[in-house]
């Protein structure tokens, strides 16, 4: 059975369990692997912009904005790069919608850029170990934060894949950075975790964790999936990332049934679908 949660972010109180929130994905990037990347033309800014209205109208919950790919093997982009990609995004997109808005980084000096351009929630995908200024960004804020499994960096995660036990090992890193994170005065009710799909992890593995998903509800947070487009669907189904709707379609569906709260997902209209379906029929068994 899903646990109802309470998720602060900043001024945005949201209770998380009864239906499952959709996070729709700003990509202001040249390079995402998804192929969705704004990062293009004179007119990037609005393109960004019109992009992220139209996931708001597809039914996106929250979105998360980001300014740098984190695909295997991608480069770095300078802190004044990605704050120059992602705040004057999420500065627009906050005169324009009501709905919790994520950035999706793990620099610092991108974060407290982000923050003060009005994002409520740090997503960070290096969050094992979890950055202690990145803790006390969120704790200054009162943003909420996602703590990503992964380890390495998007250029060596794919070389450090070796666990004894995937899912308790993954389990305990997730727990370490929990745990700095009460320590520092960040409470539950504004941590999400997510064990990191497709980061420091083999296409089975991936296969494995969304199986052993209800695992991480000890941990008493709210979780987090993001399997849109990767790459395990594609070695599963033999498809290139545009052809791979259906197979996130059946991961989020196997994400909510074993207890996903939130999903983070780039074709927002159509897993909405999937969501609304999935949560009706956990109602009807008692599971949600």
């Amino acid at each position: 059975m899903r646990k109802i949660l309470s998720l602060n972010a900043k001024d945005h109180r949201l209770v998380l369990g009864h239906k499952t929130c959709v996070m729709g994905i700003v990509n202001v990037t040249p390079d995402s692997f998804s192929g969705d990347g704004h990062l293009k033309g004179r007119r990037y800014k609005e393109n960004a912009l019109r992009a992220a209205l139209k996931l708001i109208c597809d039914g996106a919950d929250m979105l998360d904005v980001g300014g740098e790919s984190t695909r295997p093997g991608a480069d770095k982009v300078s802190v004044l790069e990605e704050a120059a990609r992602v705040v004057p995004t999420i500065k627009a997109l906050k005169a324009k919608v009501s709905v919790p808005i994520s950035v999706d980084s793990y620099k610092p000096d991108v974060i407290h850029a982000a923050l003060d351009a009005g994002a409520d929630i740090i997503n960070v995908i290096q969050g094992t170990p979890i950055n202690t200024r990145i803790i006390s960004l969120a704790r200054r804020y009162q943003a909420a934060l996602v703590l990503m499994h992964m380890r390495g960096t998007p250029r060596t995660m794919q070389q450090k894949t070796k666990y004894k036990d995937l899912t308790r090992d993954v389990y305990a890193e997730i727990q370490k950075s929990v745990e700095k994170c009460l320590e520092q005065g960040i409470t539950k009710d504004r941590i999400i975790v997510d064990p990191g799909i497709g980061f420091s992890k083999t296409a089975e593995q991936n296969l494995v964790l969304l199986c052993e998903l209800s695992f991480f509800s000890r941990l008493g947070c709210s979780i987090l999936v993001g399997p849109s487009r990767k790459s395990f669907i594609g070695k599963v189904l033999g498809l290139d990332v545009g052809e791979r709707s259906m197979g996130t379609a059946a991961a989020v569906a196997l994400s909510i049934a074993h207890g996903a709260h939130i999903v983070r997902v780039h074709d927002v209209r159509e897993m909405k679908q999937v969501t609304m379906m999935s949560d009706a029929i956990l109602t009807a068994s008692g599971k949600s």
